[in-house]
């Protein structure tokens, strides 16, 4: 179950980082926000690899060329998902765009038999259709036909989609390294997954919008806790990935939910409807089967 103590720690530590990234959204913008994850993250995800190779006596992997495939891959679906997500954020309430985010379980547990074989049992996958109905009718608002609504809904989606992918992509990853300490081939993958995007989302703002960036620069304060929140969430999803299936990792995952509950009510004193703590029960229920069928 250690895969589980891992995933606890992602969600609590990624619910505070895309909270802190929320807000930056408003001076930074979508896009701005969005690279503060990656750009102050990478610098810890640099310190973290060889911590592990000094503290547990590892040395660097020889990635095979699949490698660099699946770790491209993750790590582009995962900028897209960052930056759809921060979107319907700013259209919708922070908790209520968890809810169209976390459909993604369903995604993940689909994308990953057909890319990976990662299987599913039936009990596995009860939980996951349980916890993904409560985010669900967490998302159920009022005016959900208004024109508004339908395209933060489909924006959320996509950003379920997106982030599946990612966590297919990076689980790949990991596992292409064939190493028998899953330590370090965590933390090697997200090293270079971080950089990877630092380079990339620099080079675009540098040539598109290279006011971001300094703005970025301005705001290096909360930006500094929004990535070392963003890489420390990150090492303890890679963690839970190298030992469980993507699918499992991310229907516990949605205890981020209640996290999200938390923050929206205490820190954006957004106010909590009875739909959405039934939602939350419904996932309550899911996560405790998911456990239970481990």
């Amino acid at each position: 179950m250690l895969w589980a103590v891992f995933t606890l720690i992602a969600a609590a530590a990624q619910t505070a980082r895309n909270a802190m990234q929320r807000e930056l959204t408003a001076t930074l913008g979508t896009v701005g926000a969005t690279h503060v994850r990656f750009l102050f993250g990478f610098p810890f995800a640099v310190i973290f690899l060889p911590a592990v190779m000094v503290i547990a006596g590892y040395g660097l992997p020889h990635p095979p060329p699949v490698f660099w495939l699946w770790v491209v891959a993750g790590a582009l679906t995962q900028i897209g998902a960052t930056a759809t997500m921060l979107s319907v954020m700013g259209e919708r309430s922070f908790v209520v765009a968890y809810a169209y985010i976390k459909t993604e379980p369903v995604q993940v547990a689909l994308f990953g038999l057909i890319f990976l074989g990662d299987r599913i049992t039936p009990l596995s996958g009860l939980a996951i259709l349980i916890a993904t109905a409560g985010v669900i009718v967490i998302s159920l608002k009022p005016g959900a036909g208004s024109v508004s609504t339908k395209r933060s809904t489909v924006i959320g989606l996509l950003s379920g989609s997106l982030f599946a992918l990612s966590a297919i992509g990076y689980r790949g990853a990991i596992l292409s390294l064939a190493l028998p300490h899953f330590v370090m081939a965590a933390t090697f993958t997200l090293a270079v997954g971080l950089v990877l995007q630092a380079v990339l989302l620099s080079a675009y703002l540098a040539l598109r919008d290279p006011g971001v960036l300094r703005a970025i620069a301005k705001a290096w304060k909360p930006s500094l806790f929004a990535g070392f929140m963003g890489a420390f969430a990150s090492e303890f999803w890679f963690l839970g990935f190298a030992i469980a299936s993507a699918a499992n990792v991310r229907t516990l995952a949605l205890v981020e939910v209640l996290f999200a509950q938390g923050v929206t009510r205490f820190i954006f004193k957004q106010p909590t409807t009875r739909r959405e703590l039934a939602g939350v029960v419904l996932v309550v229920i899911g996560v405790a089967l998911l456990v239970l069928a481990y």
